[in-house]
């Protein structure tokens, strides 16, 4: 995508956006109260207070009421990857249907029916418990903004439907008369497996759903160690420590203090701008009339969406990997992927000039090489872990943590029948390997959207060895 549009008026649009997260700059409905120094054993600790923390807590409150629970969070609950995503809602399990049909053709049916049964599951939840998270099943479109997009769309589309899924593919004209932008050649409508949520709203319902049936959440409470005892398995939080009987690692792209896991994670940086809300001039402007969510098809792409209250949500494009898998708040702010991200907002809705962004901010993304999480259990089974959701996990946490659960329980479940879950993604090499393996593959990819689509000779070196990115 070109910036020649945008560029002029993008540092402008910028120049009074806050550095800091729209879904949690409002106060705060949820407080956990709970402090480690009351603590001094659990039937089940949690490590990390996301999505798959707190799935994990409820889900193991279901399965057995009367065990003790506590959740460490090392920050606070929403404070990462959970409260600054784009609050897209996806029932896929295998970071989308080309991507499974790529990797898993056989078990790609039970893929499709445990996804949509999740989803159903966390809608249920929702509802049920008056979570006022916007949740809404609102689909999502998917824009090809260059000529071969188009056709790999068709192709989309005629996937989409052999398998049950409610899409439209439309021309040009038909997709600007829904959305107007000069950028759209083709658009991808699909109506089913997508919907839109606030992610921080949702994560302070799930805890306080989860404090209502008695789990305790501690924030500030970073897990430094783990250690195998007599009693179960220590839990340290610096200084301080707790004894578990089992033990859920959900930490995603943080550090876990399994060590095993990080070998199959990398962290990438993902950025996001959130616009001022929009007249109602402007609204009519760009059309948008069902609000749904919205991205383009480029392996380097845009995701968008509207807020409750009017505004335009505008991500992605960029990944940033970090030498040494670092992870740090100092990485959250990103001046050129920021300003690239609005010279991009610019160009796509020329119409929208003078409009102002009022946040900006970036947050952490977990990725194995496989794009599909990794689980497993270590210390002879008392600890689990599910981690590396690859930007898809706002369902898909869900799964995860019940899955986590399962493998501690020792339970033959269709979820760990899952290839998915019996076997692990390939590993990541070593530094300085690794930060070499991460731009090369980005480099291609950028080739890739510039060269027609072509996949060059080493991502289809990637594709057969089972890691490319085919969704």
């Amino acid at each position: 995508m070109t910036t020649s549009t945008g560029a002029s008026w993008a540092a402008e649009a910028l120049a009074s956006a806050r550095p800091g997260v729209f879904w949690t700059d409002r106060e705060v409905p949820f407080s956990s109260g709970a402090e480690l120094m009351e603590i001094g054993r659990a039937d089940l600790a949690i490590i990390g207070g996301g999505f798959t923390g707190l799935w994990a807590a409820l889900l193991a409150t279901e399965r057995d009421p009367g065990r003790t629970i506590v959740v460490l969070e090392a920050g606070a609950v929403a404070d990462g990857a959970s409260g600054r995503n784009g609050g897209f809602v996806a029932d896929s399990l295998c970071h989308g249907l080309a991507h499974g049909s790529a990797i898993w053709p056989d078990e790609l049916p039970k893929l499709l029916e445990l996804g949509r049964q999740n989803m159903a599951e966390l809608e249920a939840v929702i509802m049920a418990e008056g979570i006022d998270a916007g949740f809404r099943r609102s689909g999502k479109t998917t824009m090809a903004t260059a000529e071969h997009q188009v056709g790999e769309l068709a192709a989309m589309a005629k996937l989409l439907a052999e398998h049950g899924e409610e899409a439209e593919l439309l021309d040009g004209a038909a997709v600007r008369a829904d959305v107007d932008s000069p950028t759209y050649l083709a658009g991808l409508r699909i109506r089913s497996g997508y919907g839109l949520v606030d992610p921080a709203r949702l994560a302070w319902g799930l805890a306080e759903l989860a404090q209502s049936r008695g789990v305790r959440i501690v924030e500030g409470a970073r897990v430094t160690d783990l250690e195998t005892i007599d009693t179960g398995v220590r839990v340290a939080v610096g200084d301080q420590a707790i004894t578990a009987d089992r033990v859920v690692v959900a930490t995603n792209a943080f550090p876990a203090p399994l060590k095993r896991v990080r070998h199959f994670i990398v962290p990438f940086y993902d950025y996001v701008l959130m616009t001022e809300p929009l007249s109602d001039d402007q609204w009519a402007a760009i059309g948008w009339e069902e609000r749904q969510g919205l991205t383009d098809a480029g392996n380097f792409f845009h995701y968008y969406r509207p807020t409750d209250d009017g505004r335009i949500l505008w991500g992605g494009y960029d990944a940033v990997y970090h030498f040494g898998s670092r992870v740090d708040p100092s990485l959250e702010q990103h001046e050129a992927s920021h300003r690239t991200l609005a010279e991009h907002f610019f160009e796509t809705f020329p119409q929208l000039e003078g409009l102002r962004f009022s946040h900006r901010w970036g947050g952490a993304i977990d990725s194995t090489s496989r794009y599909t999480p990794v689980f497993g259990t270590a210390f002879d089974g008392r600890v689990a872990y599910a981690v590396g959701y690859t930007g898809l996990g706002v369902a898909s946490t869900r799964f995860g943590a019940a899955v986590a659960l399962d493998l501690l329980d020792g339970l033959r479940t269709d979820r760990t029948s899952l290839s998915m879950v019996r076997r692990k993604p390939m590993p990541f090499p070593p530094e300085p390997l690794r930060w070499l393996a991460v731009r090369i593959t980005q480099s291609q990819l950028a080739r890739q959207d510039r060269n027609e689509g072509k996949a060059t000779l080493w991502l289809r070196l990637l594709d057969r060895l089972g890691v490319g990115f085919t969704s």
